[in-house]
């Protein structure tokens, strides 16, 4: 990656930069300045039927310490999930998100909690970066009462209303129209706020993605659609399923921008330029070029379609957290030493996360058929066997 150009801003300038939460803990001597920044982004970005916002990105010393920590602590709960599961802890589905953390922090750096994101399956660190706890998710990850959706999603359906996450969903691009749906009740109630409808360039060719952009386009809805192309759309490479793989361009007559997906702060400043457009314009494409260093889900090692040599390649060169590191220790904002503390005390918060979700207890069986049918129903629960009655609906 070329060497990132910092230069400090004037303090008119400072005004304009939105002040971001610290986690709860840094590590000792890593900047807490708020003094502004601007950082230029790695590569250009790529447009489409729109002029492309500035290389030049706004930060803090603040900011970066949060994200790279933010990031971290995705990567580290991720790590995590992967060993629950093998042991069988975690059953069922389950896809891991590391690689791409860069789009989850950078998205959340640029807008705030009353604009709304929906995604599919791969959703644990988005519900992370909405303000999500540990506890919460491992708890629902092993399908435990104190989950974020009661132990009754698992991993592809994690919500949180309070943060307008409406959460992963399992059935691919059935997301995309529900966003623009969010989106239709944002401007209709005139809260001039944006909808993140994120789906996967394995979802790229499904027809109601574009019925629904077709309606967004239409009625200008305040919708982004943003693109997580990891290249491989479960163990079949982009190449191999799209024609065209520029899925920025897909939207035809809708502007798109192509984004390094692994550079927080090219995230950053394309959702920032994507929210302003929305609210005037109606919906753009967010194509982010990303990489997933799992397999599409527990069940695929992801080594049978890809070289193990690629998945190094983009580690060393293009690994988002590492990015971040550089920056904090070329412009001695930290030590190395500062942050591995930092990364200690992060796998201390996972471990202690997932200990307390380990005591959550299962929801009770007369939990079933809550929130799926009205009461009154009549219905009842048989075992296998169709013998004995397990719970009856009341």
């Amino acid at each position: 990656m070329p060497a990132a150009i910092l230069r400090r801003l004037s303090p008119a300038a400072s005004q304009r930069v939105p002040p971001r939460l610290l986690p709860p803990t840094l590590a000792r001597g890593v900047s807490d300045s708020t003094e502004p920044l601007t950082v230029e982004t790695s590569i250009p970005f790529t447009s489409h039927v729109v002029d492309p916002p500035s290389r030049e990105v706004t930060t803090t010393p603040r900011e970066l310490a949060a994200a790279f920590r933010d990031m971290a602590l995705m990567r580290r709960a991720e790590i995590a999930a992967d060993s629950l599961y093998k042991a069988k802890l975690i059953r069922g589905f389950c896809h891991l998100y590391d690689g791409q953390e860069a789009v989850a922090v950078g998205m959340e750096a640029a807008i705030t909690r009353r604009d709304a994101i929906i995604t599919a399956y791969r959703d644990h660190c988005l519900y992370l970066a909405r303000g999500g706890g540990l506890v919460a998710a491992f708890a629902e990850l092993m399908g435990r009462v104190d989950g974020c959706s009661r132990g009754k999603g698992g991993s592809m359906h994690f919500y949180k209303k309070d943060a307008n996450f409406y959460g992963g969903h399992g059935i691919v691009g059935a997301q995309v129209p529900l966003g623009c749906g969010l989106a239709f009740a944002q401007r209709y109630r005139k809260e001039g706020t944006v909808t993140f409808d994120l789906y996967g360039d394995g979802a790229a060719n499904q027809g109601q993605l574009f019925e629904a952009l077709n309606m967004a386009a239409l009625w200008k809805l305040p919708v982004i659609l943003v693109c997580e192309n990891n290249h491989y759309g479960m163990g079949t490479a982009e190449w191999k399923a799209s024609k065209s793989p520029a899925y920025y361009k897909r939207g035809d007559y809708v502007p798109g921008l192509k984004v390094d997906g692994m550079d927080f702060l090219a995230v950053k400043q394309a959702c920032k330029f994507a929210k302003e457009h929305v609210l005037e314009n109606g919906p753009i494409i967010l194509e982010m070029d990303t990489y997933r260093y799992h397999g599409h889900s527990m069940s695929d090692p992801g080594s049978t379609y890809r070289t193990r040599d690629e998945i190094a390649g983009i580690r060393q060169e293009r690994d988002p957290i590492e990015r971040v590191r550089k920056l904090l220790l070329t412009h001695d904002l930290a030590t190395a030493q500062e942050l591995k503390d930092m990364e200690k005390e992060i796998r201390k918060e996972v471990d202690t996360a997932i200990a307390k979700a380990k005591e959550s207890p299962m929801p009770d069986t007369s939990e079933l058929f809550k929130n799926v049918y009205v009461n009154d129903c009549g219905l009842e629960s048989f075992g296998v066997d169709r013998k004995v009655v397990r719970t009856v609906l009341p």
